[in-house]
């Protein structure tokens, strides 16, 4: 009977054991998934912050900034419910709120955009106007975003990208015609033509940079033609003196 409540109360020990081991390593597992999406919110606070900063140089309508904001706003609200005890995070979300409830600052619906000095800055630019395109798309793609607002913004910055690549395409071959490179100046502007041809829409914008860049491809053309011209006429004038060289009368000395 003794050796009986013994084994009794050995197994009801491991059954403890093993349950108390269970509850722990449930407790782990919530834990490191709650650390996991504290991680993944705080990346999305990131890189919000972080286009907001590096496309201080696209223009941004009001929406867009307003898309962003909410974005921000939904993680820092995420976070404080995985850590309701933080006092930082909880006066964050209010900070995120308060910006939401205040009235915009107005902003011009530009469809221009400057474009920078050199290529580190051009690529800087166009990363920007990327990352921008993937937050609006992730935003719609979680019913967030209006299909037409999206449709909307999401058009205004592919409008940025091809002025970037265009302009940049044009500067590229405008400085090469300057320093006599030619065939890298047509290559520039053929590349520049093919990227304004492949757009489907058809504004002012596109009309009239495909109408430049025809025009100094045929300028280019134009050159290229004298030049070859230019270039068989010497040489026929060099054959000619060649033979007028061979056939002259010979001189007695």
């Amino acid at each position: 009977m003794f050796v009986s409540i013994i084994i009794m109360l050995i197994v009801a020990l491991i059954v403890i054991a093993v349950w108390v081991s269970a509850i722990q390593q449930h407790k782990e597992k919530q834990e490191a998934e709650r650390r996991k999406e504290l991680a993944k919110q705080k990346r999305v606070i990131e890189e919000a912050e972080d286009v907001i900063m590096n496309g201080s140089n696209i223009p941004m309508s009001e929406a867009m900034i307003r898309i962003i904001q909410r974005r921000v706003h939904d993680a820092l609200a995420a976070m404080v419910e995985l850590s309701p005890t933080s006092k930082e995070l909880k006066s964050r979300l209010h900070e995120s709120q308060e910006r939401l409830n205040s009235t915009p600052e107005k902003t011009a619906d530009s469809d221009t955009i400057a474009l920078p000095d050199n290529d580190k800055q051009i690529i800087s630019l166009v990363q920007g106007i990327k990352k921008l395109r993937q937050l609006l798309r992730s935003e719609h793609s979680k019913g967030k975003v209006d299909t037409q607002l999206f449709v909307n913004e999401d058009r205004r910055l592919e409008r940025f990208q091809l002025r970037i690549n265009v302009e940049s395409q044009i500067k590229r071959g405008l400085s090469a015609r300057t320093a006599n490179m030619v065939g890298s100046a047509r290559q520039y502007f053929e590349k520049a033509y093919a990227t304004i041809c492949a757009v489907s829409h058809n504004d002012e914008y596109v009309k009239e940079k495909k109408a430049q860049l025809e025009s100094y491809l045929e300028e280019i053309s134009s050159e290229l033609r004298a030049s070859n011209a230019s270039a068989v006429k010497k040489k026929a004038e060099q054959e000619q003196d060649d033979l007028d060289v061979l056939f002259a009368p010979k001189k007695k000395w």
